[in-house]
């Protein structure tokens, strides 16, 4: 059985192109494998909290250590770390908010990038320790991207496939749906993404 994650940034829930974008993505994958567990992790309707202090001293106090305040503290991180580590495959629906990923978004990676846990640190240098995942970003933008004048401002794709990188996940496929605010490309944007997704 392939378990797949669904990771949904969006807060504009059945309006969100990125959600749709991400669900053709699992239909695809669906058709590909007899069996099928989708876990969704909707970070709008449960959002990480942004890191703070008790956060971080959960993070670096020993596990043996950990107080019930530590333990609290670090409940959302360990919740989500489990998540992906039971997963085989992770589906990021990563809509473009002022040429960057949603606040959401950003909070679970910082949740998830646990230093000896998803990654440490090597006399050859940083290793990511989520081994075997494949994972599909869902990117969807008002305007287009993955190719001119405006390609050097989007630091959706290139971010995540950097921050998933770090972990250990290195098997990344990017699937867009662009133009969604561009009068000329808008009407056609969702289907042209779904119809160009890869696998």
């Amino acid at each position: 059985m392939a378990k797949i994650l669904h990771v949904i940034s969006s807060p504009r829930g059945e309006a969100s192109n990125s959600i749709k974008l991400g669900n053709a993505i699992i239909d695809k994958i669906k058709e590909q494998h007899s069996e099928v567990a989708v876990t969704v992790r909707d970070l709008t309707k449960g959002p990480f909290p942004h890191l703070e202090e008790a956060h971080l001293n959960a993070f670096f106090t020993p596990v043996e250590q950990h107080t019930d305040e530590n333990k609290e503290a670090i409940r959302h991180s360990n919740e989500a770390i489990k998540e992906i580590f039971d997963a085989d495959i992770l589906v990021i629906d990563a809509p473009m908010y002022n040429f960057g990923i949603p606040s959401t978004l950003k909070s679970w990676i910082d949740h998830i990038a646990r230093a000896g846990i998803t990654f440490r640190y090597t006399a050859e240098g940083p290793e990511g320790l989520i081994k075997g995942k494949k994972a599909y970003l869902a990117v969807t933008t008002g305007g287009v991207y993955s190719s001119g004048p405006m390609a050097s401002a989007d630091f959706v794709a290139p971010y995540l496939r950097a921050v998933l990188g770090f972990v250990g996940v290195t098997d990344v496929t990017v699937n867009r749906a662009e133009g969604f605010a561009m009068p000329d490309l808008q009407a056609e944007a969702l289907q042209k993404g779904i119809d160009n997704i890869t696998l």
